[in-house]
């Protein structure tokens, strides 16, 4: 292990921000990890760098966790139990369960992130949320170096949240995530509009897991850019949940307002659609901007600063509301 001194962060952040480490390290076990926290109580996580958006500098220790590795950990005639490394690619963990025919995460295809990342956010799409097949989340403390394991119960999962976005938030150092798929009898969602509008043009009657992954991937790209291409955090703001009386009221002068019941008296709204009312969608603000396709994603064109996108962001934010009375929260972590 080797601290690097002034490294640029842009190549390890999808948004392809230009901020720099100070100092920078890249861990590829527990045991390096557990030494460096022996010497560096304040220290900056680092993974995918999917769900941030770096506003500035980092002053303390960067620590690039590359942890790797896939284990079954158990398995019955129905399911498998797999303990995954924080460090590995999301989507390439969801292409290897498909290949093994594991099912449960299929609609989760295509998010961009490694594995350490999925419980801090909650990570959903398509009708799935990642908590559904979470059993367990293991990580070191920072202060003390020692492994703790979380049960899904104590994650405390919620709609894009969990404990580690809120009390243990730079408390805990995710390692690693564990897994309960199916291997048999698979509960496909498909539900999803979108999803049964892909099968059907593919012409899909009993569609496999490879088939609804297949199908997200396909919606995906046709919505969403890859930050290989433009920087981008995917879904920067939450779908807002709002009271079924707040809706009836907005709806009175916005009947087309797309919704879906969460609850008796709770209706989501697609905050896409709501961007895009405001007239936000496909503008450019400098090399700031939104997405021409999907109002959803905030987009670096190449030179933009974190604080370009967050002040756009919060003009967005303000529009929204003067328009509808809707507060957009963001989902994306602001550093």
């Amino acid at each position: 292990m080797k601290i690097q001194q002034n490294i640029s962060l842009k190549e390890y952040n999808t948004f392809g921000i230009a901020a720099n480490a100070k100092r920078f390290i890249s861990v590829s076990s527990v045991y390096e990890l557990q030494q460096l926290l022996k010497t560096e109580k304040e220290v900056f996580l680092l993974s995918g760098g999917s769900n941030m958006l770096l506003t500035k500098d980092i002053d303390m220790l960067v620590v690039h966790l590359n942890i790797t590795g896939v284990s079954i950990d158990t398995e019955d005639d129905k399911h498998v139990y797999l303990t995954v490394n924080a460090g590995e690619d999301w989507h390439e963990f969801v292409l290897w369960c498909i290949a093994n025919d594991y099912g449960g995460i299929e609609n989760l295809s295509l998010i961009p992130g490694n594995v350490g990342t999925c419980p801090i956010q909650n990570i959903g799409a398509y009708g799935v949320e990642v908590k559904d097949t979470i059993t367990k989340v293991e990580g070191l403390e920072v202060a003390t170096g020692k492994l703790v394991s979380f049960s899904n119960e104590d994650c405390k999962f919620g709609y894009r949240n969990s404990i580690f976005k809120n009390t243990h938030k730079g408390k805990i150092v995710l390692t690693s995530v564990g897994f309960k798929l199916t291997k048999k009898d698979h509960q496909l969602n498909t539900s999803y509009g979108a999803i049964k509008t892909e099968l059907a043009s593919r012409k899909v009657i009993k569609p496999t897991l490879k088939d609804v992954s297949d199908a997200v991937i396909a919606i995906r790209k046709s919505k969403l850019p890859d930050p290989k291409e433009i920087g981008n955090s995917g879904s920067f703001f939450k779908n807002p949940v709002i009271s079924k009386k707040q809706f009836l009221e907005i709806q009175k002068v916005h009947a087309n307002m797309p919704n879906y019941i969460v609850s008796e008296n709770e209706i989501k709204i697609p905050a896409g659609w709501l961007v895009e009312q405001s007239g936000f969608k496909g503008k450019r603000f400098g090399d700031a901007g939104v997405h021409e396709k999907q109002a959803l994603v905030l987009v670096n064109f190449g030179n933009a600063s974190g604080q370009d996108i967050l002040e756009l962001a919060k003009k967005i934010q303000i529009t929204v509301f003067s328009k509808f009375q809707i507060s957009l929260e963001i989902e994306v972590n602001i550093v």
